[in-house]
Protein backbone atom coordinates (compact mmCIF):
# COMPACT_ATOMS: atom_id res chain seq x y z
CA UNK A 1 0.00 0.00 0.00
CA UNK A 2 2.85 2.38 0.84
CA UNK A 3 4.48 1.79 -2.53
CA UNK A 4 1.22 2.72 -4.26
CA UNK A 5 0.78 5.87 -2.21
CA UNK A 6 4.25 7.22 -2.94
CA UNK A 7 3.64 7.97 -6.65
CA UNK A 8 0.40 9.76 -5.74
CA UNK A 9 2.20 11.84 -3.12
CA UNK A 10 4.97 12.72 -5.57
CA UNK A 11 2.41 13.64 -8.23
CA UNK A 12 0.60 15.95 -5.79
CA UNK A 13 3.91 17.55 -4.81
CA UNK A 14 4.86 18.10 -8.47
CA UNK A 15 1.45 19.60 -9.25
CA UNK A 16 1.72 21.91 -6.24
CA UNK A 17 5.19 23.07 -7.33
CA UNK A 18 3.95 23.68 -10.87
CA UNK A 19 0.92 25.56 -9.56
CA UNK A 20 3.07 27.87 -7.43
CA UNK A 21 6.05 28.43 -9.74
CA UNK A 22 4.59 28.33 -13.25
CA UNK A 23 2.95 31.77 -12.89
CA UNK A 24 6.30 33.19 -11.74
CA UNK A 25 8.05 31.71 -14.77
CA UNK A 26 5.24 33.06 -16.96
CA UNK A 27 5.70 36.54 -15.45
CA UNK A 28 9.49 36.47 -15.97
CA UNK A 29 9.15 35.40 -19.60
CA UNK A 30 6.60 38.10 -20.44
CA UNK A 31 8.68 40.78 -18.75
CA UNK A 32 10.89 40.48 -21.85
CA UNK A 33 7.95 40.59 -24.29
CA UNK A 34 8.21 43.18 -27.04
CA UNK A 35 4.48 43.99 -27.07
CA UNK A 36 2.01 44.99 -24.38
CA UNK A 37 0.28 41.63 -24.65
CA UNK A 38 0.21 39.50 -21.52
CA UNK A 39 -0.87 36.36 -23.37
CA UNK A 40 1.23 36.10 -26.56
CA UNK A 41 5.01 36.46 -26.77
CA UNK A 42 5.90 38.52 -29.88
CA UNK A 43 9.64 38.94 -29.41
CA UNK A 44 12.47 39.59 -26.94
CA UNK A 45 12.87 43.15 -25.70
CA UNK A 46 14.08 45.12 -22.66
CA UNK A 47 11.70 48.01 -23.29
CA UNK A 48 9.63 47.38 -20.14
CA UNK A 49 12.73 47.37 -17.95
CA UNK A 50 13.78 50.65 -19.53
CA UNK A 51 10.32 52.11 -19.01
CA UNK A 52 10.31 50.89 -15.43
CA UNK A 53 13.71 52.50 -14.80
CA UNK A 54 12.52 55.81 -16.27
CA UNK A 55 9.25 55.76 -14.33
CA UNK A 56 10.01 58.01 -11.35
CA UNK A 57 6.83 57.03 -9.47
CA UNK A 58 7.60 53.33 -9.74
CA UNK A 59 11.22 53.73 -8.68
CA UNK A 60 10.18 55.93 -5.77
CA UNK A 61 7.81 53.20 -4.58
CA UNK A 62 10.66 50.68 -4.82
CA UNK A 63 12.97 52.93 -2.78
CA UNK A 64 10.21 53.46 -0.20
CA UNK A 65 9.67 49.71 0.07
CA UNK A 66 13.36 49.00 0.61
CA UNK A 67 13.88 51.85 3.11
CA UNK A 68 10.80 50.91 5.16
CA UNK A 69 11.69 47.21 5.09
CA UNK A 70 15.29 47.80 6.19
CA UNK A 71 14.40 50.29 8.95
CA UNK A 72 11.51 48.15 10.20
CA UNK A 73 13.74 45.06 10.21
CA UNK A 74 16.58 46.72 12.14
CA UNK A 75 14.34 48.41 14.72
CA UNK A 76 11.98 45.45 15.23
CA UNK A 77 14.93 43.05 15.53
CA UNK A 78 16.60 45.15 18.23
CA UNK A 79 13.36 45.79 20.13
CA UNK A 80 12.14 42.21 19.75
CA UNK A 81 15.46 40.70 20.86
CA UNK A 82 15.71 42.94 23.93
CA UNK A 83 12.06 42.22 24.77
CA UNK A 84 12.62 38.46 24.48
CA UNK A 85 15.69 38.64 26.73
CA UNK A 86 13.74 40.70 29.27
CA UNK A 87 10.84 38.25 29.20
CA UNK A 88 13.22 35.37 29.90
CA UNK A 89 14.07 37.02 33.23
CA UNK A 90 10.43 37.61 34.16
CA UNK A 91 8.14 35.41 36.18
CA UNK A 92 6.41 32.51 34.44
CA UNK A 93 2.95 34.05 34.64
CA UNK A 94 4.23 37.31 33.14
CA UNK A 95 5.89 35.40 30.29
CA UNK A 96 2.71 33.49 29.52
CA UNK A 97 0.54 36.63 29.47
CA UNK A 98 2.96 38.67 27.34
CA UNK A 99 3.53 35.84 24.87
CA UNK A 100 -0.23 35.36 24.50
CA UNK A 101 -0.53 39.07 23.76
CA UNK A 102 2.43 38.79 21.37
CA UNK A 103 0.76 35.95 19.44
CA UNK A 104 -2.48 37.90 19.03
CA UNK A 105 -1.28 40.22 16.19
CA UNK A 106 0.13 37.20 14.34
CA UNK A 107 -3.15 35.30 14.44
CA UNK A 108 -5.31 38.40 13.98
CA UNK A 109 -6.51 39.04 10.38
CA UNK A 110 -4.43 41.73 8.71
CA UNK A 111 -7.50 43.75 7.71
CA UNK A 112 -8.47 44.08 11.40
CA UNK A 113 -4.93 45.16 12.35
CA UNK A 114 -4.88 47.63 9.44
CA UNK A 115 -8.19 49.24 10.41
CA UNK A 116 -7.12 49.38 14.06
CA UNK A 117 -3.85 51.12 13.22
CA UNK A 118 -5.60 53.52 10.85
CA UNK A 119 -8.15 54.50 13.51
CA UNK A 120 -5.36 54.86 16.08
CA UNK A 121 -3.39 57.29 13.89
CA UNK A 122 -6.55 59.25 13.08
CA UNK A 123 -7.53 59.43 16.78
CA UNK A 124 -4.19 60.81 17.95
CA UNK A 125 -4.12 63.25 15.04
CA UNK A 126 -1.05 61.94 13.25
CA UNK A 127 -0.98 62.68 9.54
CA UNK A 128 -0.62 59.45 7.62
CA UNK A 129 2.43 59.05 5.42
CA UNK A 130 5.91 57.55 5.51
CA UNK A 131 6.27 57.67 9.30
CA UNK A 132 2.93 56.00 10.01
CA UNK A 133 3.76 53.26 7.51
CA UNK A 134 7.14 52.70 9.18
CA UNK A 135 5.61 52.60 12.67
CA UNK A 136 2.95 50.13 11.50
CA UNK A 137 5.57 47.87 9.94
CA UNK A 138 7.66 47.94 13.11
CA UNK A 139 4.57 47.10 15.17
CA UNK A 140 3.63 43.97 13.22
CA UNK A 141 7.25 42.80 12.76
CA UNK A 142 8.19 42.80 16.47
CA UNK A 143 5.97 39.77 17.37
CA UNK A 144 7.68 37.65 14.69
CA UNK A 145 11.12 38.55 16.06
CA UNK A 146 10.08 37.67 19.63
CA UNK A 147 8.58 34.41 18.38
CA UNK A 148 11.88 33.49 16.67
CA UNK A 149 14.26 34.57 19.45
CA UNK A 150 12.34 33.22 22.46
CA UNK A 151 12.99 29.47 21.83
CA UNK A 152 16.73 30.12 21.52
CA UNK A 153 16.78 32.02 24.81
CA UNK A 154 14.90 29.23 26.57
CA UNK A 155 17.54 26.74 25.41
CA UNK A 156 20.31 28.71 27.16
CA UNK A 157 21.55 28.16 30.68
CA UNK A 158 19.68 30.76 32.79
CA UNK A 159 22.87 31.42 34.79
CA UNK A 160 25.00 32.17 31.71
CA UNK A 161 24.87 35.97 32.07
CA UNK A 162 25.51 35.78 35.83
CA UNK A 163 28.55 33.56 35.23
CA UNK A 164 29.93 36.04 32.70
CA UNK A 165 29.53 38.94 35.15
CA UNK A 166 31.15 36.90 37.92
CA UNK A 167 34.18 36.54 35.63
CA UNK A 168 34.44 40.33 35.26
CA UNK A 169 32.13 41.15 32.35
CA UNK A 170 29.86 44.17 32.55
CA UNK A 171 26.11 43.69 31.93
CA UNK A 172 26.55 45.13 28.43
CA UNK A 173 29.47 42.78 27.68
CA UNK A 174 27.50 39.83 29.04
CA UNK A 175 24.65 40.74 26.69
CA UNK A 176 26.66 41.45 23.53
CA UNK A 177 29.50 38.92 23.92
CA UNK A 178 27.79 36.02 25.67
CA UNK A 179 24.01 36.06 25.20
CA UNK A 180 23.67 37.50 21.68
CA UNK A 181 26.22 35.13 20.02
CA UNK A 182 24.34 32.17 21.50
CA UNK A 183 20.99 33.29 20.06
CA UNK A 184 22.22 34.81 16.79
CA UNK A 185 20.49 32.12 14.73
CA UNK A 186 17.13 33.07 16.22
CA UNK A 187 17.88 36.77 15.76
CA UNK A 188 18.81 36.26 12.12
CA UNK A 189 15.68 34.16 11.50
CA UNK A 190 13.50 36.82 13.10
CA UNK A 191 15.15 39.57 11.07
CA UNK A 192 14.65 37.62 7.84
CA UNK A 193 10.97 37.04 8.62
CA UNK A 194 10.51 40.70 9.56
CA UNK A 195 12.12 41.86 6.32
CA UNK A 196 9.97 39.51 4.26
CA UNK A 197 6.76 40.54 6.00
CA UNK A 198 7.55 44.25 5.64
CA UNK A 199 8.67 44.00 2.03
CA UNK A 200 5.57 42.02 1.05
CA UNK A 201 2.90 43.83 3.07
CA UNK A 202 -0.02 45.44 1.25
CA UNK A 203 -3.14 45.52 3.43
CA UNK A 204 -1.70 47.32 6.45
CA UNK A 205 0.40 49.64 4.28
CA UNK A 206 -2.64 50.57 2.20
CA UNK A 207 -4.63 51.66 5.26
CA UNK A 208 -1.91 53.56 7.15
CA UNK A 209 -0.25 55.45 4.30
CA UNK A 210 -1.09 58.87 2.89
CA UNK A 211 0.29 62.00 1.19
CA UNK A 212 1.10 59.98 -1.93
CA UNK A 213 3.51 57.63 -0.15
CA UNK A 214 3.33 54.19 -1.78
CA UNK A 215 5.31 51.04 -1.36
CA UNK A 216 5.77 48.48 -4.12
CA UNK A 217 2.70 46.41 -3.28
CA UNK A 218 0.43 49.46 -3.40
CA UNK A 219 2.01 50.56 -6.66
CA UNK A 220 1.47 47.13 -8.25
CA UNK A 221 -2.14 47.15 -7.04
CA UNK A 222 -2.84 50.52 -8.66
CA UNK A 223 -1.11 49.44 -11.90
CA UNK A 224 -3.01 46.16 -12.09
CA UNK A 225 -6.18 48.08 -12.99
CA UNK A 226 -4.67 48.85 -16.38
CA UNK A 227 -2.46 46.70 -18.60
CA UNK A 228 1.15 47.68 -17.90
CA UNK A 229 3.88 45.09 -18.55
CA UNK A 230 6.24 47.13 -16.38
CA UNK A 231 4.63 45.24 -13.48
CA UNK A 232 6.26 42.08 -14.83
CA UNK A 233 9.65 43.81 -15.04
CA UNK A 234 9.72 45.14 -11.48
CA UNK A 235 8.25 41.89 -10.12
CA UNK A 236 10.99 39.95 -11.89
CA UNK A 237 13.65 42.11 -10.22
CA UNK A 238 12.04 41.48 -6.83
CA UNK A 239 12.04 37.71 -7.47
CA UNK A 240 15.70 37.91 -8.51
CA UNK A 241 16.59 39.88 -5.37
CA UNK A 242 14.80 37.41 -3.08
CA UNK A 243 16.45 34.47 -4.87
CA UNK A 244 19.90 35.98 -4.39
CA UNK A 245 19.19 36.58 -0.69
CA UNK A 246 17.99 33.00 -0.19
CA UNK A 247 21.03 31.62 -2.01
CA UNK A 248 23.36 33.76 0.10
CA UNK A 249 21.60 32.74 3.32
CA UNK A 250 21.97 29.04 2.51
CA UNK A 251 25.39 29.06 0.81
CA UNK A 252 27.36 31.33 3.19
CA UNK A 253 26.88 29.05 6.26
CA UNK A 254 27.97 26.02 4.19
CA UNK A 255 31.14 27.81 3.05
CA UNK A 256 31.85 28.97 6.62
CA UNK A 257 31.38 25.46 8.03
CA UNK A 258 33.69 23.97 5.40
CA UNK A 259 36.30 26.61 6.17
CA UNK A 260 36.08 25.87 9.90
CA UNK A 261 36.39 22.12 9.27
CA UNK A 262 39.36 22.71 7.01
CA UNK A 263 41.06 24.88 9.64
CA UNK A 264 40.27 22.30 12.33
CA UNK A 265 41.78 19.59 10.14
CA UNK A 266 44.96 21.62 9.66
CA UNK A 267 45.63 21.95 13.40
CA UNK A 268 46.74 18.32 14.06
CA UNK A 269 48.93 18.42 10.97
CA UNK A 270 50.70 21.54 12.21
CA UNK A 271 51.20 19.98 15.68
CA UNK A 272 52.63 16.80 14.22
CA UNK A 273 55.07 18.76 12.11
Amino acid sequence: MREKKRPIGRLIMILAIVFFYLPIVFMIVFSFNDSRSLTSFTGFSLRWYERMWNDSEMMESLYTTIIVAVLATVISTVVGTISAIGLSKSRRIVQDVILQINDFPIMNPEIVTAIGLMLFFITIGVERGFMTMLLAHIAFCIPYVILSVMPKIRSLDPNLADAAMDLGATPWQALTKVIVPQIKVGIFSGALIAFTMSFDDFIISYFVTGRGVKNLSIMVYTMSKRVNPSINAISTLVVLFITLVLVAVNVIPIIRDRKLKREAGDIPTQINV
